[in-house]
Formats: structure tokens, sequence, C-alpha cells
């Protein structure tokens, strides 16, 4: 790990690229299969029938992903305390099997709280796949350490 980031250094406005990631079909319906079992999910026969016309990840995988994007490329330098809450999330368009999602991650607030020795940092994700198409948004807000007394 490098340089630790703490809320006193994180910039509204700030963006950061997020890494790729291909969403296999196997691991599509793997996450569906434990997490979110609806056969447009799952079952590739009944979701050619339906309204999608294929598969197509559970909303819960595409934040997942979102998530662990977020965290290698982004959050894991920061001096995290916790989460604190997912304000906003919405999908805007199916991720299917071999869709490569990439995105970005935009500081938005820093609330500071010296007293307390960290800060509420509100960002936004955002997630589309390699036609440029939308496919996810949220607001998170997470409490940041403040930077230690007597560090530079």
């Amino acid at each position: 790990m490098g340089e630790i980031i703490y809320a006193d250094d994180l910039r509204v406005g700030e963006v950061h690229d997020l890494g790729p990631h291909t969403v296999g079909e196997a691991e599509l319906v793997e996450f569906a299969s434990a997490w979110d079992p609806q056969s447009f999910h799952v079952d590739k026969a009944d979701a050619e029938a339906g309204a999608f016309r294929g598969l197509i990840a559970s909303g819960i995988h595409t934040l997942a992903i979102a998530q662990r994007l977020s965290v290698t490329q982004v959050i894991d330098s920061w001096s995290v305390i916790a989460g604190r809450r997912l304000r906003e999330i919405t999908f805007t368009a199916p991720v299917r099997p071999d869709d490569t999602l990439t995105g970005s991650l935009r500081v938005d607030a820093v609330e500071l709280d010296e007293r307390r020795g960290r800060a509420l940092i509100t960002y936004a994700i955002d997630l589309r796949n390699q036609r440029g198409i939308d496919v996810m948004h949220a607001d998170v807000e997470a409490y940041v350490r403040t930077r230690p007394a007597g560090t530079d």
C-alpha cells in the first residue's frame, strides 16, 4: 500500500478512473445463483424468452463490481473508518455477459469534523459498458480519518 490519503487531502470535484472488469457469463450466473436467483439472471433459455432477450447481471452484482473497482483503484489508499450510507443507486442499462465495465469515482463533498478526527465524504460512482452506455450510478457516504496531528 502506498501513501495514505486522509480526508484533508481530498478535494471536491476530483475524479478518479476505475479500472475495467469484464463480466463473464459464468460469473454472472454464479453470482445471481447465490444472491439473486431470478430466472433472467440464471436461466439462459428463460432469459432469452423474457423482456431483456438474454441474461443480464443482477443489480447487486453490478454494485459489487463498482465497489470492488472503487476499493482497488481509489478507496484502499484512503484512511477509511467505515461506509455510512448508499444514498442513491440507479441502474440505467442492463449488464450482459462479456460486457466490460469501467467508470469513475468523483468526490462531491468533504465535511470535516476535526473535533472527532474524521470527515464525511460523499462521492459518486458511475459505471459504463464498452459501448459507452451508462449502466449504474451510485451516491455513497463514508467516514474517512483526518490527518493526525503532527503529520504532514
